[in-house]
């Protein structure tokens, strides 16, 4: 791999690694979703280093140029990144709806209440001049 292109490759993930960390650290960032982000950063910094593990892993997929082997690793950890991320959304997606059923039936039961509270009180004002008088 060419001297400028492992610079580059390096810089870049070190500035995503400092990225994701520093988003970790202003809680903008999930620590679970962090791990994902972590270790695909280290594992590119990894292969931006050490040129014989790209190489290596260049020649066993058939990529002639080893900067591009790069390219489709970053590439698949940000497909695992999308599938990830999506069944968070699918799994969050079915929480809110079972959370908008329980906020309903919560209003329903309390607007039961309440009409039930508002009549058993509408008889007990009704009464309480009867007694008023009789006093």
């Amino acid at each position: 791999m060419e001297t400028r292109i492992q610079v580059v490759s390096i810089v870049a993930s070190s500035l995503l690694l400092l990225g994701i960390l520093e988003l970790v650290r202003q809680r903008r960032l999930l620590e679970r979703y962090a791990i994902l982000w972590l270790f695909s950063a280290l594992v590119l910094m990894g292969l931006a280093v050490w040129k014989g593990l790209l190489e290596t892993l260049s020649t066993a997929v058939g990529i002639i140029y080893p900067p591009n082997a790069l390219f489709l690793v970053a590439f698949g950890f940000v497909m695992v990144l999308l599938l990830h991320f999506s069944i968070a959304v699918s799994r969050l997606a079915d929480q809110s709806k079972v959370l908008a059923q329980r906020v309903a039936l919560l209003e329903e039961r309390q607007g039961r209440t309440e009409t039930a509270v508002r009549s058993s009180t509408a008889g007990v004002e009704q009464d309480e001049p009867a007694e008023r008088s009789v006093r």
